[in-house]
């Protein structure tokens, strides 16, 4: 085995030095493995450097004569020929006799030996026996493989008199005759059980098959394509064999029964290949034989927390459930052990010793400075979910700890855990007050403000689930996913929240609509009009699910133009980025846009391409975004020191306000382009701001359920 490693790896390398030092060694050597050497030969008959071998492939004769004579030998020398260039009279004379002795009975034996070079003198015999066996092969109903991209082929007759061949393929239309001369360099006979003859002449009896017993038929595959990568598996099978919309869930469940068969031996690398093995290689010899790779803490975790997963009856063996103890007891003794992989460890040992309280977890868990840090360094979620119920068993600071780590835990499975020990606890209105600052400054935890506005969409028992809760994380959402815009980050996310807005066509929409106030949903919509990847068809269903809640926002196209437009008031800054934005819309975005259109337009089959839908979609954004600026931009009016009030809350003020504990916080209300929620610079469209407006200096408000008392007001030019 280890000569065939080496050969592989001089192949890959393109090392032709190296392969033909091997060669010599190989062919010197005293002891032989026949399928070794069927092996090496293969692999060098598919390689770039078949030449360098073939030109000493004699070399292997002494090595073949020591093999015990059968089907394998047969293979071997038929291999020898097939690679030989040197038209070297003792394997010529060798080919002849073989071929005489398996075949020399058969009424047209001289006539095929004709055919293939081997009667009369100074013809080229390399391939000699491959030819044979194809001639043999060639009959009505047998399968070929067209070595030159045609695929797999059934031969529809045989001419001896033309020495020609008629076939139909897969890979090309029509009957196809061929020369033998051109069959011998181009086809290979498959048996008629061989994986590609059966995926050709009944495709139906192979798919179910593959429906009933998957694993027989993955290693059918393997055994005579060879080792497979999950992605060529899915080429070889996938519309072939089974439906394309029924692949993903075909694979995962043939993958599960791939991991359990003792034959085939599965890749922990996506990259590397499924291989078919000699003998069968029982679960605890696997694991035994990758433990004695010695792989880092963190490998050899993730490989026992699988295998104890998928064979959990290998436990029944009390042997090799000692041994897997010793080993984890021994990994405990690694200095360089962290606090994450000591806990994954003595988990591990809790489940196989069965006890319900196990002491070193309690010991670690309780002088571990950050149970935050064991967390993010865990990487198997029941573990991640271990951790935090043993926390809330030791820990006396648990709920404390459990506040801040719901701001950082990611799977829901975990949140749902965190909140729901909060909400029984005596840390219930502490939970509330962290949501409430979660809706109060989203950009800071995207994710969890999404998942929590989702969850209190459909539980009614969650903290801030009433309707003014609702309105208030919808809120938070919308503003959310204008601050994603304008960073150009989190694309997926984006995505994501496209998707919770028009699933079931915008029920969620609807909900809210109903239940917010119409102060709500006037704010709902001025949010959405800065939400620049919503289209304008987007836009448009959000304004009538408000008009058919509060009839009284929808108004006629007419009356709306008649009507006072609102001054929007802005810093000379805040003016001069509008501008710019306008002007890149309409001088690069839109120009770029109109050559997507024509690229995608170029495709054909408008009605099937998506890159044409998706570049007249953003065609509609960038309109409608050009429109609405351009709008804003007329009814905008530069704000200057002069006009700013400071006896009272209003556009252009800083106000300083202190809350009931005596801490200070400032909010300063400028026009929408100047916003800045990361330093407390709002929109005085803003529903804190109008809430504010008209406010002097002592008089209070309440805040996030906390009343704030006005210090004082300034001028924030």
């Amino acid at each position: 085995m280890g000569y065939l490693v080496d050969f592989e790896k001089a192949i890959e390398n393109h090392d032709s030095p190296a392969i033909m030092r091997l060669w010599e060694e190989y062919t010197s050597s005293d002891e032989v493995d026949q399928q070794d050497f069927r092996n090496i030969l293969e692999a060098v008959k598919k390689s770039e450097l078949v030449e360098y071998i073939g030109r000493h492939v004699e070399r292997a004769l002494p090595l073949w004569e020591k093999i015990e004579k059968g089907p394998l030998s047969d293979e071997i020398l038929r291999l020898i020929v097939d690679l030989e260039i040197t038209e070297n009279p003792t394997l010529r004379q060798l080919t002849i006799q073989h071929l005489t002795e398996k075949f020399g009975e058969e009424k047209d034996f001289a006539e095929k030996m004709r055919l293939i070079g081997l009667r009369g003198g100074g013809n080229s015999f390399k391939g000699s026996i491959s030819q044979y066996l194809l001639l043999n092969h060639m009959k009505k109903n047998n399968f070929v493989f067209h070595t030159a991209g045609w695929g797999v082929g059934e031969i529809i007759d045989v001419s001896m008199l033309r020495e020609q061949l008629s076939m139909e393929f897969d890979y090309v239309p029509g009957r196809k005759e061929m020369s033998f001369k051109n069959a011998f360099t181009t086809l290979i006979p498959i048996p008629e059980d061989h994986f590609l003859a059966e995926r050709f002449g009944n495709p139906d009896a192979l798919e179910e098959k593959a429906k009933k017993n998957p694993v027989h038929v993955i290693r059918l595959l393997l055994n005579d394509l060879g080792p497979k990568t999950a992605l060529e598996i899915k080429d070889e099978l996938c519309e072939l064999v089974i439906p394309e919309k029924e692949w993903n869930r075909w694979w995962q469940n043939t993958r599960n029964k791939i991991k359990k068969d003792t034959h085939i031996e599965s890749p922990s690398d996506l990259k590397r290949p499924f291989r078919l093995l000699k003998e069968e290689v029982s679960h605890e010899e696997r694991l035994q034989k990758a433990l004695e790779s010695k792989p880092d803490a963190d490998s050899l975790i993730q490989m026992i927390y699988s295998f104890l997963k998928d064979f959990s009856d290998t436990l029944k063996n009390a042997t090799f459930k000692d041994s897997l103890i010793g080993k984890l007891k021994e990994l405990l003794s690694f200095q360089e052990i962290t606090e994450a992989q000591e806990l994954q460890v003595h988990f591990f040992l809790q489940d196989l010793s069965g006890e319900k309280d196990y002491p070193p977890i309690t010991e670690l868990l309780k002088k571990t400075e950050s149970i935050e840090k064991i967390l993010s360094e865990i990487s198997i979620q029941s573990f991640k979910k271990k951790t935090l119920m043993a926390t809330r068993k030791i820990r006396e600071d648990w709920q404390n700890l459990f506040l801040k780590l719901l701001l950082t835990v990611e799977h829901s499975s975990l949140r749902d855990y965190v909140i729901g020990e909060l909400i029984k606890s005596e840390a219930k209105e502490d939970l509330k007050k962290k949501l409430l600052e979660l809706s109060a400054y989203p950009q800071q935890y995207p994710d969890l403000v999404i998942w929590y506005f989702q969850k209190i969409m459909t539980d009614s028992s969650l903290p801030l689930s009433d309707d003014e809760g609702k309105s208030r994380f919808f809120e938070a959402f919308l503003i959310l996913l204008s601050f994603l815009e304008q960073k150009g980050e989190r694309r997926d996310l984006i995505k994501k929240m496209h998707g919770i807005f028009s699933t079931g066509r915008y029920a969620i929409v609807r909900k809210i609509m109903k239940l917010a106030s119409i102060t709500d949903v006037q704010e709902f919509l001025l949010l959405v009009t800065k939400c620049h990847s919503l289209s304008d068809h987007d836009i448009k269903i959000f304004h009538s699910l408000a008009a058919v809640v509060h009839p009284s926002l929808s108004k006629k196209e007419k009356e709306l133009e008649d009507d006072e437009e609102e001054v929007i008031w802005t810093t000379k800054e805040g003016y001069l980025t509008l501008q710019k934005r306008i002007e890149q819309i309409g001088t690069v975005e839109t120009v770029e846009n109109a050559k997507e259109i024509e690229v995608a337009r170029a495709h054909g089959d408008l009605r099937e391409n998506a890159e044409f839908k998706a570049a007249l979609e953003k065609r509609d954004r960038l309109q409608t975004e050009l429109k609405f600026l351009s709008d804003q931009l007329n009814n905008a009016r530069i704000l200057v020191k002069e006009e700013i009030d400071t006896s009272e809350v209003g556009v252009g003020t800083i106000v300083d306000c202190k809350d009931e504990d005596g801490k200070a916080i400032s909010y300063t209300f400028l026009g929408p382009w100047d916003t800045d929620i990361d330093n407390n610079i709002l929109s005085f469209q803003s529903k804190l701001a109008k809430s504010m407006v008209g406010l002097k200096k002592g008089d209070t408000i309440e805040l996030q359920n906390k009343k704030h008392t006005i210090e004082n007001i300034r001028c924030a030019l």
